[in-house]
């Protein structure tokens, strides 16, 4: 039903890694009982995703459609082509995968195309007529 985790010592080092160890014990049992997820956007003219298998296809704009394989143990479920979800039950796993599919076609600032959180906000510049 518990799990108790005290230092060693009172070090200050000690207390530290007290903290770090309660929080990825939490976050194990947070991930097999609800899972992870995280919500990527997609925006850009002929920019879509789809998933076959256990690859991840994403045309972004490039000479070439990008395939990238999927981790053990996450998923990722596609709507309407623009919207990612990937979900998973280890934490620092699913937000890796999220930050390497970002890493593809970061948003820019000027036509806010990219991929983007679905919680994040671009700044957008004006552009050159800087209107």
């Amino acid at each position: 039903d518990t799990i108790n985790v005290e230092p060693v010592k009172t070090a200050r080092r000690d207390t530290a890694m007290q903290g770090l160890y309660r929080s990825l014990i939490f976050n194990m049992v947070e991930g097999v009982t609800n899972g992870f997820s995280k919500v990527l956007e997609i925006n850009g003219v002929g920019y879509r995703a789809d998933v076959k298998g256990s690859t991840l296809n994403l045309a972004l704009g490039y000479s070439h459609p990008i395939e990238y394989p999927l981790p053990d143990g996450i998923s990722v479920e596609v709507e309407k082509q623009t919207k990612l979800t990937v979900s998973g039950i280890d934490k620092e796993l699913v937000g890796a995968t999220a930050a390497k599919i970002r890493s593809f076609r970061g948003p820019e600032p000027y036509k806010g195309k990219g991929i983007k959180y679905a919680d994040e906000r671009i700044l957008r510049k004006a552009g050159k007529a800087g209107k």
